[in-house]
C-alpha cells in the first residue's frame, strides 16, 4: 500500500521553528511505524533523528505521538492508522531534534520516588521470601518500561514538569506495596507533596497511553487511598 507519513522536523542548529515534512512510502499493512521511519532515514532523508533500540516493545525508547496518540513506534502497525500517518515527539518535554526529546525532567522525577528496594534488616542466607498473594499486590506496576508515554499524555505534566507524573507514581507504587520493602513511609511523604498525587485529576490519558496496559489510574488511586487512610491494605 501507499502510505503518506508526515513527520515533525526541528533542527535547532538551522531551524528557527519546527515544521513538518511529508514522505511517500511503499508499505505493508503489517509494517510498524518504526519501519516507516527507518525507510525515511535510510532512503529519503538521513538527517531524520529519532530514538530506538530493541524494536520489540521492551526498551521503551521510541515513544512518540502517532496520529495524536502516544505509542511505541515499534508496536504501532500501519493497518491501525491507515494510509495517512502523522508522527510527532511526545509532549511536555523539550525537543532536542526532530522526534528526540530531553528525557531528563522525566528521569529526575523517577529518581525522586526512591525507585529501589529499601530494607535495612540483615540479608537472609538465600532470598527474601514473599507469598504469591503479596506479589500480586504490586505485580501490575512492575511492568513499567519508563517509556514516558503515560507521563507525557498527562495534562498536569504539560502544565508543569515538576509534577511527578504517572510513571514515577507507578514506580513508587511498585515498592510502596511490596511487603519486603521498608521505605513506604518515605515514598508516601514524597507522594503527599504539592507536586505529588494530588496533581492527578483522573483524566485516564495515562492508562490509555500505556503500551504495557498497566492500570495506572487504579495504581494512583491506591496510593491516594494509602495516604488518606494510613494503611497499605
Amino acid at each position: 500500500m501507499q502510505v503518506t507519513i508526515k513527520v515533525f522536523r526541528y533542527n535547532p542548529e538551522k531551524d528557527k521553528k519546527p515544521h513538518y515534512e511529508t514522505y511517500q512510502l511503499e508499505a505493508d499493512p503489517t509494517d510498524r511505524v518504526l519501519d516507516l521511519l527507518e525507510k525515511v532515514k535510510g532512503y529519503k532523508d538521513g538527517t531524520l533523528s529519532f530514538r530506538r533500540s530493541c524494536a520489540h516493545g521492551v526498551c521503551g525508547s521510541d515513544a512518540m505521538r502517532i496520529n495524536g496518540s502516544n505509542k511505541l513506534a515499534c508496536k504501532a502497525l500501519v493497518h491501525d492508522f491507515g494510509a495517512k500517518i502523522t508522527v510527532e515527539p511526545i509532549l511536555g518535554l523539550r525537543v532536542i531534534k526532530d522526534l528526540i526529546v530531553d528525557m531528563e525532567p522525566f528521569f529526575d522525577n523517577f529518581r525522586k520516588v526512591l525507585p529501589y528496594f529499601i530494607n535495612d534488616d540483615p540479608a537472609p542466607e538465600k532470598e527474601r521470601y514473599q507469598s504469591q498473594e503479596d506479589r500480586e499486590r504490586f505485580d501490575d506496576t512492575t511492568k513499567c518500561i519508563l517509556c514516558a508515554a503515560c507521563t507525557t499524555s498527562c495534562p498536569s505534566f504539560w502544565a508543569s514538569d515538576e509534577y511527578l507524573g504517572p510513571s514515577a507514581i507507578v514506580n513508587a507504587h511498585r515498592f510502596i506495596f511490596d511487603s519486603r520493602d521498608q521505605g513506604a513511609a518515605q515514598r508516601l511523604k514524597i507522594m503527599n507533596e504539592i507536586m505529588g498525587v494530588s496533581r492527578c485529576h483522573t483524566v485516564f490519558n495515562c492508562t490509555l497511553a500505556c503500551p504495557r496496559e498497566i492500570q495506572i489510574t487504579k495504581a494512583i488511586g491506591e496510593v491516594k487511598k494509602a495516604l488518606m487512610t494510613g494503611s497499605l491494605e
